[in-house]
C-alpha cells in the first residue's frame, strides 16, 4: 500500500504566502514524477507545477514566478511554496507521485487526498 499524505494548506490574506508538503509512504520501489494540481469550485482539475525525480520543473503559466516547487528524494517528500497569493489561488490542491512499488517497470499515479487554500482579499 501507498500513501500521499498533504499537510499546509489554510487561510491566508492575499498577498501572503503557504508551503504545501505531500509525503509518500509505503510499498515505494522508486518515484519519478511528482507534482501538484488543485480544483476550484465549479472549474476542471489542472496542473499547478511537476517535477521529476532529477530535479526538472514545469509550472503552469498562472503560477510562474509565485509558486516553486522542490522535493527531497531522501524523504519522498514533495512541496509547493505558495507566494503572492490572490483570491484566484483557492482551491483544494491535490499532489500526486508515480510509484513503482516493484523492480517492474510500471508506474502507477497516486494522489493526495487533498488540502484545502484559501486567499481571502
Amino acid at each position: 500500500q501507498v500513501q500521499l499524505v498533504e499537510s499546509g494548506g489554510g487561510l491566508v490574506q492575499a498577498g501572503g504566502s503557504l508551503r504545501l508538503s505531500c509525503a509518500a509512504s509505503g510499498s515505494i520501489f522508486s518515484i519519478s514524477d511528482m507534482g501538484w494540481y488543485r480544483q476550484a469550485p465549479g472549474k476542471q482539475r489542472e496542473l499547478v507545477a511537476g517535477i521529476s525525480s532529477g530535479g526538472s520543473t514545469i509550472n503552469s503559466p498562472s503560477v510562474k514566478g509565485r509558486f516553486a516547487i522542490s522535493r527531497d528524494n531522501a524523504k519522498n517528500t514533495v512541496y509547493l511554496q505558495l507566494n503572492s497569493l490572490t483570491p484566484e489561488d483557492t482551491a483544494v490542491y491535490y499532489c500526486y507521485a508515480d510509484i513503482r512499488t516493484t523492480p517492474l517497470p510500471t508506474w502507477t499515479r497516486y494522489w493526495g487526498q487533498g488540502t484545502q487554500v484559501t486567499v481571502s482579499s
